[in-house]
């Protein structure tokens, strides 16, 4: 039986990094999507592994155990996958074989048998040192591709450092001088796009408050600065404002396979008053929220928080009388959104597919079984 790849210590990291995600102090999609890469990272250089193989059914049964532990949270399973495709493209130059190749042993090596019969021990002496050289060589392009991978790993961590101001860069191509903007809820990357592009024009920006949680005060206090003139408005009145709005800009917490949205509670109105006034709705977003799963079921992804912020419980008559679901995020169809803008440029949400070829593991085994949690 061969030993399993993961070790004590391993297995404490994984533990930990489940218990604080648990716990909700891993929050935020670039932290959370950080740190996941940095565990793989980990297991990569931690785990025993002698075969590609070994090393991908490793990774797919760590993801297996993360998205067990939180299964509506999407950035770890693109991150595995997206660390699967590293695997995938360092190993491809590279001759990988598993330990239980049969190429070294005397029987796979054409008409050594016979030579092995009439020399005696010169021969077994021989074929030694080849099995000796052969091993050797296979632990040392072992040891390349692992430092290969780890390397490209680190690569991408640098690349999702990076993501905000990737996406910043193209904001000048998306805003104009004296238009009218509006966006939703609090979205790091949308502060960071609007800023980059004050530095150059001067525009509005009209942010929706976001009840219950409120998160669009935060947004407005974080834009409020030269050549940015910020107003915020109710949720109730945004179809109202919708018609002398010139263009949506949102962020999302997931770009699902379809082009749809894992977006902020609100986001849905936001867009679907856009599209009925032909408002263009732009989405702010990192190649790692691209997920490679399907909404199959609308709630699947999503979290019910407490209700209280919408009918506290000290009214308790009735809060007795009544249902109250309170729900953490939106899905948008992707026929409301109109262009999606990553680090690379703009896309529109019909081109994904491609995106997620060229990014992610094509492997679908793992997609059937998080389905089925």
């Amino acid at each position: 039986m061969a030993p399993s790849p993961f070790t004590k210590d391993l297995n404490y990291l994984i533990d930990d990094f489940i218990t604080r995600l648990k716990r909700g102090q891993i929050m935020g999609s670039m932290r959370v999507a950080s740190e996941t890469t940095n565990l793989m990272r980990q297991i990569i250089s931690l785990s025993r592994w002698e075969d590609v193989e070994t090393l991908r059914d490793t990774i797919k049964r760590v993801g297996k155990r993360l998205t067990a532990a939180q299964p509506r949270e999407l950035l770890m399973v693109n991150i595995v996958y997206r660390v699967l495709h590293i695997i995938n493209e360092e190993s491809s130059g590279f001759i990988s074989r598993g330990p239980a190749s049969n190429q070294a042993t005397p029987g796979s090596a054409k008409g050594s048998e016979t030579p092995a019969m009439g020399l005696g021990s010169t021969a077994s002496k021989g074929l030694a040192e080849h099995v000796t050289r052969t091993l050797a060589s296979e632990a040392n392009s072992m040891h390349r591709l692992k430092s290969s991978i780890i390397q490209s790993i680190g690569e991408y961590i640098d690349e999702l450092e990076n993501t905000e101001d990737g996406i910043a860069n193209h904001a000048l191509e998306h805003i104009h001088s004296n238009e009218i903007i509006m966006t939703c809820g609090r979205s790091r990357t949308v502060e960071c796009f609007l800023k980059s592009a004050a530095r150059k024009r001067k525009f509005h920006v009209i942010v929706t408050e976001s009840a219950p949680a409120y998160d669009g005060h935060e947004q407005a206090r974080a834009l409020a600065g030269p050549n940015i003139e910020v107003v915020v408005i109710p949720d109730s009145a945004v179809f109202a404002i919708m018609s002398r709005v010139n263009k949506v800009i949102l962020g999302t917490h997931a770009v699902m396979a379809n082009g749809g949205l894992i977006a902020a509670s609100g986001t849905h109105m936001v867009a679907a008053a856009a599209r009925h006034h032909s408002t263009q709705v732009v989405v702010c977003t990192g190649l790692y929220k691209l997920s490679p799963l399907f909404p199959f079921d609308d709630d699947r992804f999503n979290a019910i928080v407490s209700p209280d912020a919408v009918l506290p419980y000290s009214d308790g008559q009735l809060v007795d009388a009544v249902d109250v679901a309170s729900p953490h995020y939106d899905y948008v169809p992707p026929e409301l959104v109109d262009i999606l803008v990553d680090h690379t440029g703009g896309h529109l949400p019909s081109y994904l597919y491609r995106l997620l070829q060229e990014n992610y593991d094509s492997s679908r085994e793992l997609t059937r079984e998080i389905q089925n949690l």
